[in-house]
């Protein structure tokens, strides 16, 4: 970009700059010896052309649209369309989670994305004893098709595109959606949305995991096969740094880790006889927003770089869809604080910018009471009301990629890259991800990164506003959203009367035939579906599975 004349002449200039801020530091001393991004990655003072590697514009940065997809996976990204406002929602029962679905698509809300309580997420029904206390919780109680049935009502899912976040039972979900589509007398062929599906990163990060390692990849990879075949439009997985971060990871592991999970499902894939351009398009990725907004962009950009190089490198794809790295985000959770929950909504707007500026093609905003329950109606407005006005007020989405040719963004861009690259060689010299999952590898170094980082915080180093800096005495606060318990009890009820009127001898010979495909080659994505329709329950599958796939028991790491 610079020959060496203008290069050097460069440098002459920078050693006068240097000069005077030396001059300047005199007088005004700097705030800090060092200064860190978020990550505790060191940031200069001062980025210029010399910090930008002198590799062709193509091949580092390019156009949006065009490998290496750097700037962006669409040529005019939001001039054509904006991102799709996917608010996280879910609590109590089916019934009070319709309503709330209702009132976000009113309000604007142009995707749906599912929160399950932790029972629906783990595979256990309501009446289950392990169940007690967690119904309706953290999101909404799924116990069977009937559950899903109301959850979706009068809402047409020809028309609205929905995420669900489930993991371990998540064929159980999807095919529990797939029926509720059809008795509206939609076809599978048109639904839109996508299912999480990231087991992995459970064992590492979230904890909801159900089975060992090698059959729940073979349950994703069943899902990558059949929804080629039978829903081409579904993403078939949303693979997650999100919950690696809320762990306490730096952006860097961020993407090395979650990149990490991606090459092993494609792996899996692979191994399974499926073509990668057959379900390469399929695959999503799911990512946090943190607050050092700079960093974050540097973020998005580099794991889309990084993606579309592996793809096109490693596993040969040839379909430029396959090298696209598509990805929802969602703002950080773990940066919200239960002090001054006001400042929360600021937190909110400056990860929305990031995201954007980013290039995310979907989000959800948290709310500023998340960290002191579930979200009351009036926050969740605020929270969407927050990406409408960037959308439509800040001008950030007048021009594609905004920030491209920033000196410290481009510079951010490729350290990122190169770190996240590292991580990911590491992984593959440990042979893959499962197994340094199995040896603890990635969980150490996320649990190294969170101690650091709050060591940083109680030290002072890190400032958190309103928690170690600029603290106030307030008062308990009020009108936050709680789930009755009876939620729980009227939840076991409905579960007893629909085992009571339902066909028991097809939801017994329905059964009978997913253990037997369980205990096969076959593709099991038809006999959970079968069984589904049968109103067998979310419980009643997954014992089935359990008794043929077992339990995966995480180690101790130390």
């Amino acid at each position: 970009m610079y020959d060496d004349k203008k290069l050097d002449g460069l440098k002459d200039s920078l050693r006068d700059y240097e000069a005077k801020v030396e001059k300047s530091i005199a007088r005004f001393p700097e705030r800090k010896e060092v200064f860190y991004t978020g990550s505790k990655e060191k940031v200069d003072r001062l980025y210029t052309p010399l910090d930008l590697e002198e590799d062709d514009f193509n091949e580092k940065i390019g156009f949006p649209g065009s490998y290496p997809y750097t700037r962006g996976v669409q040529p005019n990204m939001y001039r054509g369309r904006l991102w799709t406002m996917r608010m996280y929602a879910g609590f109590a029962t089916a019934e009070e989670s319709n309503k709330r679905y209702k009132y976000l698509v009113e309000q604007g809300s142009s995707g749906l994305s599912v929160a399950f309580d932790l029972p629906t997420q783990i595979g256990y029904d309501s009446d289950h004893a392990l169940s007690e206390g967690e119904v309706g919780k953290v999101g909404v109680a799924i116990d069977s098709l009937a559950d899903m049935e109301i959850l979706f009502d009068g809402i047409p899912l020809d028309k609205v595109s929905t995420s669900m976040t489930i993991n371990a039972p998540a064929a159980v979900l999807l095919a529990m959606y797939i029926a509720v589509a059809e008795k509206q007398g939609v076809e599978a062929s048109k639904l839109r949305g996508t299912i999480q599906n990231d087991i992995l990163k459970e064992y590492i990060a979230r904890g909801t995991y159900i089975f060992p390692t090698e059959p729940s990849m073979r349950l994703i990879t069943d899902i990558f096969e059949y929804c080629s075949e039978e829903v081409p439009l579904w993403n078939t997985i949303s693979i997650s740094g999100y919950h690696i971060r809320e762990a306490g990871s730096t952006a860097a592991q961020e993407v090395g880790f979650t990149l990490s999970d991606g090459i092993a499902y494609v792996e899996a894939a692979l191994k399974a006889g499926l073509d990668v351009d057959t379900f390469g398009p399929r695959l999503s990725f799911f990512f946090n927003a943190h607050n050092d907004l700079l960093e974050e962009v540097a973020k998005y950009r580099a794991a889309r770089r990084l993606w579309a190089k592996i793809m096109k490198e490693r596993f040969g794809a040839k379909d430029p869809k396959s090298m696209m790295m598509k990805f929802h985000t969602q703002t950080g959770g773990s940066t919200l604080t239960a002090q001054q929950t006001e400042n929360n909504i600021v937190r909110v707007t400056i990860q929305t910018l990031a995201a954007v500026l980013g290039g995310t093609q979907s989000l959800h905003t948290n709310s500023k009471d998340e960290a002191l329950a579930l979200p009351t109606e009036e926050s969740v407005m605020t929270a969407l009301r927050t990406q409408q006005i960037v959308a439509h007020e800040s001008g950030v989405t007048n021009t594609v990629d905004p920030l491209a040719g920033s000196y410290y963004i481009e510079a951010k861009t490729s350290e990122i890259e190169e770190a996240a690259m590292e991580y990911i060689k590491r992984i593959d010299e440990i042979g893959g991800a499962a197994k340094a999952i199995d040896e603890g590898y990635i969980q150490r170094e996320i649990m190294d990164a969170a101690y650091n980082y709050q060591k940083d915080v109680e030290d002072g180093e890190a400032i958190v506003v309103g928690v170690n800096k600029y603290q106030i005495e307030e008062e308990t606060p009020q009108n936050l959203l709680r789930v009755d318990p009876i939620v729980g009890e009227n939840q076991k009820k409905k579960l007893r009367a629909l085992k009571e009127s339902r066909d028991q001898a097809a939801v017994d010979k329905a059964l009978l035939e997913l253990k037997k495909v369980a205990q096969s080659d076959e593709n099991i994505m038809p006999a959970i579906l079968a069984a589904v329709k049968t109103y067998a329950s979310l419980g009643e599958i997954t014992d089935v599975l359990r008794e043929v796939f077992g339990e995966y028991k995480q180690a101790v790491i130390v």
